[in-house]
Formats: structure tokens, sequence, C-alpha cells
């Protein structure tokens, strides 16, 4: 048997490449989609108020599947940071927000970033207390975003004080 040639070295640390890519891609979308049912379950309404959306562009409040992820259609999966949105539904009339979320495997730990907001740092594996925890940040972050708003009106000083937020008016989703 031969000595492998440098092909064979490139080959393989690709090879190497692609599963971690993978692996973290399956985390990345695991934790996405813990936290778009979970989330729901923590806001305590008997609807679906949860949608994993994409973090960029049209949306609407339905699962996009793999369309929910930045690395979606990039056909080379990457590794590093991935980014997915969820569409919350904020009131009894279909009004929906959408909230961008970055996740990235640093060494023991899962960090997500809510896109103008905190960051959380998840240890591996995730866990339910933790998932707790991480619903009570996003809610304060969104009820933080909303009362602010108010705030500055009734202050005579609104608009801007953007958090990543876009809104939609939908019957989808309900």
């Amino acid at each position: 048997m031969s000595a492998p040639t440098r092909f064979d070295t490139l080959a393989e640390a690709a090879s190497r490449y692609g599963q971690a890519s993978l692996d973290n891609y399956s985390l990345v979308r695991s934790l996405a989609e813990q936290i778009s049912t979970g989330f729901c379950k923590y806001l305590g309404d008997s609807k679906k108020c949860v949608y994993l959306v994409p973090p960029d562009g049209p949306f609407s409040p339905v699962d996009h599947g793999s369309g929910a992820f930045s690395v979606s259609g990039q056909g080379f999966l990457p590794l590093g940071e991935i980014k997915f949105g969820l569409a919350v539904r904020v009131s009894h009339t279909g009004d929906w927000i959408r909230v961008v979320l970055s996740a990235e495997k640093e060494g023991p730990d899962l960090d997500v970033g809510i896109v103008g907001g905190r960051n959380f740092a998840f240890r591996l594996p995730i866990t339910e207390e933790r998932l707790q925890e991480f619903f009570a940040i996003l809610f304060e972050h969104l009820t933080d975003w909303f009362n602010d708003q108010a705030n500055h009106y009734a202050n005579g000083v609104y608009g801007g004080g953007a958090m990543g937020f876009e809104f939609l008016h939908s019957e989808e989703g309900e």
C-alpha cells in the first residue's frame, strides 16, 4: 500500500471539516427547535405562537424548516455562526415580530446571541433549566422593547430604538 498523497491528506481534512460543519448545524437546529416549541409554552398561550423563520428577508408565521437558517441554500455548509429567526405572536389580533438569534459553539458551550440584546451560554448538553433561563431573558428582551417604545412616546421622544424586530400582521400561523 502506498503512502497517502497530499490530495488524500487534503481530502481527509475537508471530510473532517464537513463532519464538524454538519454537527454544528445539527446542534444549532436542535436548539432552535427547542426554543421555538419551548418559548411558546413558556408564554402560556393555547395557540401556536412561535415559528422558525429566516433571519433576513420576507417571512410569514409558518415553519420554514431548513430555510429558517442563515446557511440555507449555500450548497457548502460553512462551519461557524448560524443565525435563525423566530416569528413571535405578540397580540391576540395576529401581530407578529421577528427576533433574530445567532448561535456558535465555543468549546463546551453553545453561545446564543439575541440580535440587539444579550448573549447567553448554554453548557452542552442543553438542559431544561437553562432553556427556562434563556426564555426569561428572551421574554424580558421583547417586553422591554415594547415598554421602552411606549415610554419614549409618552415622553415625546419616539421612533428608533431598533432591536432587530420586524413587525408583520398575518392571519397565518394562528
